[in-house]
Order: C-alpha cells, then structure tokens, then sequence
C-alpha cells in the first residue's frame, strides 16, 4: 500500500531527525464534536503516533469564541515544539474559517491552506502541498502513469482539493479542465479524460458511461449514504469496468491524506529547526 511505504519511510526520517535532536510535533485543534472530524482526528493522531511525530490535541467546545480560538494559534505559532498546526474543518458557523486558516504561521501550516503557501503552490514554488491532491499525484506516480500531455480532467474546485488538484496536473503538464457545478455538459467533458479526478461531494455523482474506456479514476468523494454505507463520488461497480486505473472508497485516497500530512509535518521540523 502506498500510504504504507510512505508512513514507513517518514518513521525512518523521524528516527534521524531525533537523532539531531529534531522531534517533529503536530497541534491538532478540534472544534465541537462533528462525528466525521472526530474520525479524522483520531486517525490523524494515530499516524503520528506510528511515525514517532509527537502529538497535542486540543478539543475546544463548540461555543469556543473567535477570540479564544485565535488566541490558542497564536500561542502555538509560538511554541518551538510543535512543527505544524492543523485545524480540523469545518469550524462552528459562528467562527471565521478564513481567519483562522490566516493565523497559522505559514511555516507551520501543514494543511497549506494558508494564502502564501497557496499563492507557492500556483507559481510551482512551494514548502508544502494540501494533502489531499498531494496524496492524489502520489497515487499517479505509484501506478507508473505519466501525466505529461495527457487529458486530465478535475470535477471539483474547491480552495482544498479541486484547485490545487488542478495546479498539481499543470506543473506535471497535463492539459487540465476544471469542471464544477455550472459546467455545461459534464458527461461530455468527462468523457476526454485520461486522468479524472472527482471532488465534488455529491455521492455516486460520476457514473461508468462517464467514463473513457481504459480512463484512470481518481475518487476523492466520501460521501455517507442514509444508511450509513460510505460511498464517494463515483459509482464504483460501473467506473470500474471501464477503468483501467479506479481508487476505492474507503481505503483509497483516504489514507494517502494522512500520510502526506505526515510528511509536511516532517518538512515543517526541517523548516523550523
């Protein structure tokens, strides 16, 4: 498994940072108690657990103040122990997740959500990737697929995912088409692509007669279904007739997220050291 290799080679590096007397350390703050946050969280401490990254949650109540919040990120910009701070979105209605996304020093935004670490990412210059579309490009390069001239298309264009997704298949030369809820006949755009990445949100949104023949298939979407099945944003049973490449849900991209969280929190010690 990717995600796998690369948690193992992470732990490797930890091994050798400590050694330097470098424990790479990560603040995760959770705001409220969003059962899918609460997963992510959890999943997210146990990585840096199996990888040797020291580890702070801190688990604020749903009516914590803009005030309080903001206050707690400046402290940890402050604090030489941790490496990277992550905030678990989304926040409370009540909160301002702009602001809270502008405080976090950017040497120590390892989610890279951060407008200078985004405006990096768009001139091909940067400390650190978003995990998700980092862990996508990750997925392309294991599977021994050159993206270079092909037709990629990204159903999807949000500040996390979508965007940065499409910048990261630009500056590997793909021809990249971003499509999103008002483009005009997905079907037909689908059907171009040699790499399609779906982040959209919508369940089962993708479906196989999308899909060129021989396509490879990326499904960023987690979507839970009424009766609590977990399914993404495209139809698996159909797409993957046609694929010759399809990631699952769960089990595909999901883990490939976390550990390039890992990975920028390492990068993040180096930077701060």
């Amino acid at each position: 498994m990717v995600s796998q290799r690369i948690k193992d080679e992470l732990k490797a590096e930890v091994l050798e940072l400590k050694n330097k007397g470098i424990t790479p350390g990560l603040a995760v703050i959770i705001v409220g108690d969003d059962p899918a946050s609460r997963v992510y969280v959890n999943s997210k401490k146990k990585a840096c657990a199996e990888i040797g990254i020291y580890s702070e949650e801190y688990a604020l109540p749903a009516e914590t103040s803009e005030e309080e919040l903001l206050a707690l990120v400046e402290k940890l910009n402050n604090k030489d122990d941790i490496s990277g701070i992550l905030c678990q979105l989304p926040l409370p209605k009540h909160l301002d997740e702009k602001k809270v996304i502008n405080a976090i020093s950017p040497l120590k935004d390892v989610d890279a959500f951060h407008p200078a670490n985004v405006g990096k990412i768009m001139i091909g210059d940067y400390d650190f990737l978003p995990c998700t579309p980092a862990g996508v490009m990750e997925l392309i390069k294991e599977s021994g697929i050159e993206v270079k001239g092909k037709e990629c298309v990204v159903v999807g264009r949000s500040n996390i995912v979508g965007k940065p997704q499409a910048m990261l298949l630009l500056h590997e030369n793909g021809t990249v088409t971003i499509c999103h809820s008002k483009t005009r006949d997905l079907k037909e755009a689908c059907l171009r692509a040699d790499i399609l990445v779906a982040a959209v949100g919508v369940p089962e949104l993708i479906k196989g007669d999308m899909i060129k023949e021989g396509a490879v298939v990326i499904d960023v979407g987690m979507n839970r279904l009424e009766n609590k099945k977990l399914v993404g944003d495209v139809e698996f049973s159909s797409a993957s007739e046609k694929a010759a490449a399809i990631t699952p849900v769960p089990g595909g991209v999901g883990p490939m997220t976390i550990a390039m969280l890992m990975k920028n929190t390492v990068r993040a010690a180096t930077l701060n050291k």
